[in-house]
């Protein structure tokens, strides 16, 4: 098979990988396990997993619920 005929290889990442990721990140700036961040907003610690490995992303209000717990504006959720 030539060149021209293969596949690209991509490496696959979504806004809710990406997302996902950035909430991670302020969480263990927060010093916060999954536990107290879901505790804190109000999520299962199964939903917030989900989150940080982009399985599922959070509802607008859901996003704002997170970044309450996370003491940080909404608009830090996004600062990717």
């Amino acid at each position: 098979m030539d060149n021209a005929r293969k596949k690209p290889q991509y490496n696959y990442v979504t806004i809710k990988h990406v997302l996902g990721a950035r909430i991670a990140e302020l969480r263990k700036q927060k010093g916060f396990t999954q536990e107290a961040l879901a505790e804190k907003a109000q999520y299962s610690v199964e939903f917030i997993s989900f989150v940080e490995r982009g399985v599922h992303s959070p509802s607008i209000e859901g996003c704002d619920r997170l970044a309450k717990a996370l003491d940080i504006h909404i608009k830090d959720l996004f600062d990717f």
